[in-house]
């Protein structure tokens, strides 16, 4: 594994944890990332290595910008996927952005299925987690309360199976 995708694969894993908690992606982990995936392509391949960087952001920002002004993402999806850009260039960033909206239209077709009743039984199962001392601690009841409107979703349950066919497909 190149050193992008390691990072790419760190910012997956640390906005997939904020996102499921509470439905937001910092901006000092987003903005982190951005500025890192700038500053390394300038070290590894000079002024073209920056401006493909800044392209590759610019892949991942602009089509998500449309989408959440139409409030369809939030502005941390948005942020997220520049950052992704700035480390794997636009070609990759735009194949995980397809990947990742398929997958949404998938989760977001299964809880038009299961709406009510698939937020009781998600939460519902949380409540061994919480009986447990480790899980009350770590609040994991807080982990899905978006699961209870059945309306929307932390978009990394799209993006994470989404990174990992991306991955898949291109090893």
């Amino acid at each position: 594994m190149t050193i992008p995708f390691g990072a790419v694969a760190i910012l997956l894993l640390a906005a997939f944890y904020t996102d499921l908690k509470s439905m937001t992606i910092p901006n000092l982990l987003t903005v982190s990332f951005l500025a890192g995936g700038c500053f390394f392509a300038l070290l590894s391949d000079g002024w073209h290595g920056l401006l493909l960087s800044i392209g590759g952001a610019a892949a991942g920002f602009i089509p998500l910008l449309v989408l959440h002004l139409a409030k369809g993402i939030g502005a941390g999806d948005v942020k997220l996927f520049a950052a992704i850009g700035a480390w794997i260039g636009t070609m990759a960033v735009l194949q995980l952005m397809m990947y990742a909206i398929l997958y949404a239209g998938l989760v977001g077709l299964l809880l038009l299925v299961f709406n009510r009743p698939f937020a009781r039984r998600m939460t519902a199962g949380l409540s061994i987690l919480t009986s447990l001392p480790l899980g009350s601690r770590l609040g994991v009841t807080s982990w899905f309360t978006w699961a209870k409107s059945g309306r929307t979703f932390p978009f990394m349950l799209a993006v994470a199976p989404g990174a990992i066919t991306m991955w898949m497909i291109t090893i």
